[in-house]
């Protein structure tokens, strides 16, 4: 079994050293699904007050580039690009998120971060419609870059 690299050799948690790595390009992608009522899918197009898949994309990114503040063990990265994208399918909406950097340390956390962000924040968007509304399947889709090498789900 590997060893979990944010303790010590005592079991202290730790930050990971990173220095001794060198830089190299990083991208990870995650997914989530927020799953809702048909009625309330349906009416997202029309909400007069906005579009709320449009700020879920938004409050996405600025999650990502939040990571470090949230996690704490999680090094601040200077993330080169973020996406995310939703896409409204039966039963509800489905969130992909993309990031990237040229770095020590991979992007895993930050594209997981932007999901999870995005899938929150249409709860809190859609919850005065529906108490059904649940955030489900958030995990990580593929990782690239690093000594790990890559990974695809």
């Amino acid at each position: 079994m590997a060893t979990l690299s944010h303790f010590d050799e005592s079991g202290a948690p730790r930050m990971v050293d990173v220095s001794g790595k060198g830089a190299t390009a990083r991208v990870a992608r995650a997914h989530a699904f927020v799953a809702m009522p048909p009625e309330v899918l349906a009416a997202l197009p029309s909400n007069k007050k906005g579009n709320p898949v449009e700020v879920a994309r938004i409050a996405g990114i600025q999650g990502a580039k939040r990571t470090s503040d949230l996690i704490p063990l999680c090094h601040p990265l200077p993330l080169s690009y973020v996406d995310v994208r939703i896409e409204a399918e039966e039963g509800g909406l489905r969130i992909e998120t993309e990031a990237r950097t040229v770095g020590e340390t991979g992007v895993e956390m930050e594209a997981l971060t932007a999901a999870a962000i995005a899938a929150l924040t249409l709860y809190d968007m859609t919850k005065a419609a529906s108490k059904a509304i649940e955030i489900r399947e958030i995990y990580l889709l593929s990782k690239s870059g690093g000594k790990s090498g890559d990974y695809r789900r």
